[in-house]
């Protein structure tokens, strides 16, 4: 199954820093990473399901506002990119970030 590519394209590493934390708290996706592209204009890229992705793009584009000075350059979602782009981008999950996608399992209480 295809995961879906979301990028949100915003002014200035706070911004950026924001968006990617937002969404990585609003839904189930991977952060793939950070893209500058010049002049300060920072692309985040996330993978995931295209519910997730959705979910996690509208919280970014959100959180953005809340950053003094945050400024939304662009934002765009690809529910089933190409297998190509895999190897024209850097948006393949990675061993590094296998840890991040597993569910959360809270400890048993200490008394029952």
């Amino acid at each position: 199954m295809t995961l879906s590519l979301g990028m949100i394209e915003v002014y200035g590493v706070p911004a950026a820093v924001e968006a990617g934390d937002a969404m990585c708290k609003a839904a189930r996706i991977t952060l793939v990473g950070y893209e500058n592209t010049d002049l300060g204009r920072i692309t985040v890229l996330i993978r995931g399901e295209v519910g997730e992705v959705n979910v996690a793009v509208g919280a970014g584009l959100e959180a953005v506002g809340r950053v003094n000075g945050g400024e939304v350059l662009s934002h765009h979602i690809i529910p089933r990119p190409h297998e190509n782009l895999e190897y024209v981008l850097p948006i393949h999950r990675s061993a590094n970030v296998e840890q991040f996608n597993a569910d959360i399992r809270f400890p048993p209480p200490l008394s029952a």
